[in-house]
């Protein structure tokens, strides 16, 4: 009994010790493949690449700026930072410096996107992003505001951001009902919401039943039309709206026409 003890607790060591061996080795296989990031600040990028090549690294020039204390065409940032941890393979992203500002920003506000944009390349500058804006007051296709400012100074990147106006949709409104009001007051209530008054035609008359004894006869028993049609009446100020189109509740823009059936 004690022997079979004795194995059980000994196969039972064997078994922790291959265990944390190979933990150590996985340990040291993952360490091993590890790299110190170099310090690439102030070097230029042909140098940066020959640096980190021998250390299986890779690297991406990412942005360029402006910078009065590295050299133009130096790096000037880096990530990750030097002295970092990294695997084989893993990629560096590195800023590159542009020098003193030297470019004057022009002033493209009030142009049109093309020529804003050939104003801008012509200085070896670049558009960084365009927006756009909804205006009534100023034409479509202008440049609105731009970022930096004409001439401004410490400059950080050679790119230019634009506002630009673009056409503006037609207000839309929800027509209201006009039925039983005065055409006159109508019209100036149309006017000053900025639609315009349409078609105006007067409704077809409702026939006058007579009085007659029996239908088709008259007291003296001559024939006489079972009802009188009136005559339209012609269209004034004081006409009240019995239909309108575009009906009320539907969707219309500003400076639509508006027509009436009126009696």
């Amino acid at each position: 009994m004690k022997s079979i003890l004795r194995f059980a607790m000994l196969g039972l060591v064997l078994v922790i010790v291959a265990m944390a061996s190979a933990l150590t080795a996985m340990r040291l296989a993952i360490h091993g493949q590890e790299v110190a990031v170099p310090a690439l600040v102030g070097l230029t990028p042909a140098e940066a690449q020959k640096k980190i090549d021998g250390l299986g690294l890779q690297m991406e020039i990412e942005r360029q700026y402006y910078s009065p204390q590295i050299a133009e065409g130096r790096i000037m940032s880096q990530l990750p930072l030097p002295g970092s941890k990294v695997r084989h393979g893993w990629q560096v992203r590195v800023a590159q410096s542009l020098g003193p500002t030297r470019v004057t920003i022009p002033d493209v506000t009030g142009e049109s996107e093309r020529a804003a944009e050939l104003n801008i390349q012509r200085r070896g500058l670049e558009v960084a992003s365009l927006a756009q804006v909804e205006s009534r007051e100023i034409p479509a296709d202008q440049v609105l505001a731009q970022n930096p400012t004409a001439n401004a100074t410490e400059i950080v990147t050679p790119k230019i951001s634009l506002l630009v106006t673009a056409v503006a949709d037609p207000q839309a409104f929800v027509m209201p009902s006009f039925v039983g009001q005065p055409l006159g007051t109508v019209n100036r209530t149309l006017q000053d919401a900025g639609f315009k008054l349409g078609n105006v035609s007067a409704a077809a008359p409702v026939p006058e039943a007579t009085d007659a004894a029996s239908p088709g006869t008259t007291n003296s028993g001559a024939a006489t039309p079972a009802a009188v049609t009136a005559t339209p009446v012609q269209p004034s100020p004081a006409s009240i709206i019995v239909s309108q189109w575009p009906a009320a509740g539907q969707k219309v823009a500003s400076g639509s026409g508006v027509s009436f059936e009126v009696r």
